[in-house]
């Protein structure tokens, strides 16, 4: 991931304090709505049961007027309440709980997820898991895990063999016609595939723990945040023809050894889309 070079180590130092200061923030918004009465809302549309919660609207209300107080000139996306500024020299970019039917059935696998671009490139992100006081942060540097026991350096594992892979897809009833036969296509080819961990699963690729990711119908907050994270792990994010993937989402296959990136490529290929 290539960092712009009038972003200084300095500022960098400074903007990685602030995001971990916007997780204690949104931690404080959602937790206490955790396992509680938390205010559900059906969004609908496209995607079916589309729920949304009082902590996802107040998380990412609280993200934004700590943004707005400290960086006025900055711009942000997110998911609740849509692009502000978003061509912007700084960007930020909010889900602030990803993973929201995960929450409403009180399993700690939903995430916080923030993600800054710079000049358009992504340059740090942070997956965040308050209720087991975990933070997944990274940019170019180097990505590490903040937790009650210190700060743990994150590096993806190595797993050149497609047949030794673990993967995670989130809901394999996401996939359409087209793109369901790849996936069961590698689901076969592989070792062990787990479903429903949402975004978590990121951060456990660039903890050594999960070795691939594939998703679809992603949007850009359910992706900028991991980039820079498993940028900083060793590990990337492609679509599924094994390009970089773009700023707006859509399919996408996270792997740790870069080894993996073209056979599983190979098999996905078939269903990827322009």
């Amino acid at each position: 991931m290539p960092m712009p070079d009038r972003l200084s180590p300095e500022r960098i130092a400074d903007l990685d304090a602030f995001l971990v200061e916007l997780n204690h923030a949104s931690a404080a918004e959602i937790l206490p709505l955790f396992r509680a009465d938390h205010g559900l809302e059906d969004k609908g549309g496209a995607k079916g049961f589309d729920p949304v919660t009082l902590a996802d609207k107040n998380a990412e209300a609280a993200i934004r007027r700590l943004i707005a107080a400290r960086f006025p000139d900055h711009g942000v996306i997110g998911e609740e309440y849509g692009p502000d500024r978003p061509d912007a020299e700084f960007v930020w970019v909010i889900d602030p709980v990803d993973g929201t039917r995960a929450f409403i059935a009180g399993l700690p696998v939903w995430t916080t997820l923030i993600g800054l671009r710079y000049q358009g490139l992504p340059v740090l992100g942070s997956i965040g898991q308050p209720f087991l006081r975990e933070i997944f942060i990274g940019h170019h540097g180097g990505s590490r895990l903040i937790w009650p026991g210190g700060e743990t350096p994150l590096k993806v594992r190595a797993c050149p063999d497609l047949k030794q892979a673990l993967i995670a897809t989130t809901e394999p009833l996401l996939f359409d016609e087209t793109e369901a036969p790849v996936w069961s296509a590698l689901r076969a080819a592989t070792r062990l595939a787990r479903l429903g961990c949402d975004a978590y699963a990121y951060a456990m690729v660039a903890m050594g723990r999960i070795d691939a990711v594939v998703e679809t119908g992603l949007k850009s907050w359910d992706i900028e945040a991991a980039r820079a994270v498993l940028a900083g792990a060793g590990g990337g994010i492609f679509d599924w023809t094994g390009a970089p993937i773009g700023d707006d989402g859509g399919q996408m296959l996270i792997v740790g050894d870069p080894a993996l990136r073209a056979p599983m490529a190979d098999i996905l290929r078939p269903a990827a889309r322009p």
